[in-house]
């Protein structure tokens, strides 16, 4: 029923100023609204709105996520941002905090000034 449908993604945030400076000046989303309940940003035609919520405890599992090419180059461009990466224990992952899944892609955790977990995933190539 909602296969052919628009989709929107949320995420809570806490100020808007600063989900503001992360998502467009840090990951370059372009904001494409705002009002005093919501900063609506554009990611590569995905509505992702960054809702005012007041107080909340973020989750700690992966909220919003990025299929990228290259993980390693965009775990290298977002720690140049100032972008921090997430360690897990039990999980090894490398120097730029990418772990390798058993299927083979390569993903790495980093959170917005508001806690929530965000991730970057490069999917494994197809045999």
């Amino acid at each position: 029923m909602l296969d052919r449908e628009k989709l929107v993604a949320f995420v809570p945030i806490r100020d808007a100023e600063r989900a503001r400076s992360f998502y467009g000046d840090t990951l370059g989303l372009r904001l494409l609204s705002e009002d005093r309940f919501a900063l609506v940003f554009d990611a590569n035609g995905v509505p992702v709105r960054a809702t005012l919520v007041g107080d909340f405890q973020p989750q700690r599992f992966t909220v919003l996520g990025w299929e990228v090419a290259d993980a390693a180059a965009t775990a290298r461009k977002l720690s140049a941002a100032g972008v921090r990466f997430e360690r897990f224990p039990g999980m090894e992952q490398d120097e730029l905090g990418l772990w390798s899944a058993p299927s083979g892609a390569r993903v790495a955790w980093f959170c917005d000034p508001d806690g929530n977990v965000l991730s970057v995933t490069q999917m494994p190539e197809e045999a």
